[in-house]
């Protein structure tokens, strides 16, 4: 097609966007089938994106929301350190540094990759995968009990790799030395860079079918687009400042140390969330990294702004976050930052909270988020070390029209649970239980959803466990008269005479062939008071098993 000399044609622009998001989701699915590890073929534990010339996110494919702020700022990086000049055709760059452009934790390994047209740097693609573990003192490299990041793995910061050199590159060589389960590593970056180039080529053909000018300027037609449109849904707004605030768990000598806080300011310019107010950095892994503070904003913003809106730079320009350096939401070295996801979905409540002072028929009560556990031991066919890292859905807080989501992640996580048959083939464990907790979400006029049970048998000896939760002593509040949600709780054999708790932030916790660990994750708050809760509904979650008897004659 003939170059139309730049002019950003609104159908055209639309018509691009959608080409490059197909080239975002082409480069998914390729890195999906063509991984290695369970946690990326499987449990779809990765994102994409297409970026023009200057970082900016142009399209982003639907998979993990919180690693869009990985995306964010990942260009200025690197062309920070390979200036535009010297990118060839044919670059790799990886990095996973959250201090550094990388990622948001150590365990998701960002590949970028360079586009030319005509000899032109005119765009990037990225990729990200969160690898099951890249060294540190725990399994998994993620886990609430590391008190500085330098215990959670290694850290890249933005290199170049030789795809051509395979497992002889200097730099995978590194990543293997340091992980627990090399062949992991190397089989995910290999898929990593067969995605990117699948990416590379797909954007080469946008711009050869549409012509360089012509695509850039429905690249940036389209971002501005996609600007009016988010001040358009905040222009519906009632103007003025909202506040709103939780706490982490945190440990029991952190009750008082552990407040998120957030002002939101509305007004026709856009909106400013303030985290001042928010307690200082905490010596565990439960910090949240501002890139991953900026993916929770931005992902939360737009569910409750206009969820249809594309995922793009353009959408986020009105949405301004500041936090006080050395703060939970914006750590500085060398605070760990590994458990970074489950903190998130306590800072995605106080962001709702927050903006749905705005928007009151979007309110949401307090969610239950995921929990963590990370088997290690060695594989009892091959004699080789394994790392299961496993996160259990937690539940979604009810609304005023709806009852809240059962076995969910909330916010901006979005990973599914491992299926059990892909658990038992690849692994020494068993699935013993599976299933909701029965009075486990919030009772209200409208329930809060209701979170997961479940209990995993331990075939090899000398195996341990990592665990990581949040919820497990402070629950998810109701809403409007509605009650809490159920806690969360980690729990060595679980009904047996040698029960016992294990804690919320255990490191390589010991156990036995035959032990089981037991996984309840914490549920979502109710909506409204219970006694306004329509008999039907009650009559259905009792017949249904999702309340019990004692529930239904004494709360309901």
């Amino acid at each position: 097609m003939k170059d139309n000399g730049g002019a950003a044609d609104p159908i055209l622009s639309e018509v691009i966007a959608n080409l490059l998001l197909s080239v975002a989701e082409e480069v998914g699915f390729t890195l999906i089938r063509a991984s290695y590890s369970p946690n990326v073929r499987e449990r779809r534990d990765c994102s994409t994106a297409i970026m023009d010339a200057r970082g900016q996110i142009v399209a982003q494919a639907p998979f993990i929301p919180i690693h869009l702020g990985s995306m964010v700022g990942l260009i200025d990086e690197v062309s920070r350190r390979f200036p535009t000049a010297t990118l060839r055709p044919g670059d790799v760059i990886v990095a996973n540094d959250p201090y550094s452009g990388g990622g948001a934790h150590l365990p998701d390994i960002t590949v970028v990759a360079p586009v030319f047209h005509r000899g032109e740097l005119v765009a990037f693609v990225a990729d990200i995968a969160h690898h099951a573990d890249v060294g540190g003192m725990v399994p998994g490299s993620e886990s609430a009990a590391c008190t500085t990041i330098h215990q959670e793995g290694l850290r890249i910061p933005p290199v170049k790799i030789r795809p051509e050199l395979g497992e002889m590159d200097p730099v995978i060589q590194l990543i293997m030395l340091n992980s627990r389960t090399p062949e992991e590593r190397f089989g995910d970056i290999q898929a990593q860079i067969a995605a990117l180039r699948v990416g590379v080529r797909g954007v080469e053909e946008v711009y050869s079918r549409f012509g360089h000018a012509t695509v850039s300027a429905c690249m940036a037609g389209f971002l501005d687009y996609s600007e009016r449109r988010i001040l358009r849904a905040i222009g519906r707004l009632e103007a003025g400042v909202y506040s709103f605030s939780d706490r982490l768990d945190g440990d029991e000598s952190l009750d008082e140390s552990s407040l998120i806080r957030v002002a939101a300011t509305v007004d026709a310019s856009g909106v400013h969330l303030d985290f001042d107010g928010t307690s200082s950095q905490m010596p565990n892994g439960r910090n949240i990294p501002m890139v991953a503070t900026l993916s929770v904003v931005y992902c939360v913003a737009k569910m409750l702004l206009d969820p249809d809106i594309p995922p793009n730079s353009g959408t986020y320009r009105p949405l301004r976050v500041s936090a006080p350096a050395g703060c939970i939401v914006n750590p500085v070295l060398p605070a760990a930052v590994g458990a970074r996801a489950i903190s998130c979905g306590i800072m995605g409540d106080v962001v709702v909270g927050a903006l749905a002072q705005a928007m009151p028929d979007k309110a949401l009560a307090p969610s239950g988020p995921h929990s963590l556990t990370t088997f290690a031991g060695t594989d009892l066919d091959t004699g080789q070390p394994f790392v299961d890292y496993e996160t259990t859905a937690g539940a979604l807080g009810a609304r005023p029209y709806r009852d809240g989501t059962d076995a969910v992640r909330i916010h901006a996580s979005g990973a599914a649970n491992l299926p059990v048959e892909s658990l038992e083939l690849a692994y020494p464990l068993r699935l013993a239980r599976y299933e909701l907790v029965r009075d486990g979400g919030g009772p209200g006029a409208f329930r809060g959803g209701l979170p997961v049970r479940r209990d995993t048998r331990v075939l090899a000896e000398n195996t341990t466990v990592s665990t990581t939760g949040d919820r497990h002593r402070r629950p998810a509040s109701g809403l409007a008269g509605g009650l809490p949600g159920a806690t969360g709780a980690f729990t060595l054999n679980p009904g047996a005479a040698n029960e016992r708790a294990i804690p919320s932030a255990a490191a390589g916790f010991p156990l036995d062939a035959g032990d089981v660990v037991g996984v309840r994750t914490p549920g979502g708050g109710g909506y409204g008071d219970p006694l306004d809760r329509d008999p039907d509904r009650v009559l259905d979650d009792l017949l249904d098993e999702r309340i019990s008897s004692r529930a239904a004659k004494e709360v309901y």
